[in-house]
């Protein structure tokens, strides 16, 4: 479970970053990085938020991908930057991804959207 700090929950932050923030994608997930937010609600250190839309699967499928998902992001929050702000947001295929699968994606993903913030 990623702790409080580190939860992305207000819906502006999530639009923001959506809009504002670098992007990557892979079969099962995108994700958006943002080095700050204006006005977000929260800690001062990187937050994370997930997008698990209906598109997915059921509510247990959802709810599975979201688990895994967080999971994984837990390892790579001491990675992102002070301030960052990260939307990982789950893709139909996610559903039917094993959990080494999401891991490989999302670690991909995340070392694309941090080397566009270098160049």
């Amino acid at each position: 479970m990623l702790p409080p700090d580190n939860r992305l929950t207000d819906g502006a932050s999530f639009q923001q970053t959506v809009r504002v923030g670098r992007r990557a994608g892979s079969r099962t997930v995108v994700v958006h990085l943002a080095d700050e937010v204006a006005g977000a609600v929260g800690g001062s250190g990187p937050r994370i938020g997930f997008v698990v839309s209906k598109a997915v699967g059921n509510a247990v499928v959802r709810n599975r991908v979201k688990r895994r998902l967080r999971h994984l992001a837990r390892e790579h929050v001491s990675s992102l930057p002070g301030s960052a702000v990260l939307v990982v947001r789950a893709l139909p295929a996610a559903a039917a991804a094993s959990y080494a699968e999401l891991s490989i994606d999302l670690t991909r993903c995340l070392a694309r959207v941090r080397s566009e913030a270098r160049a």
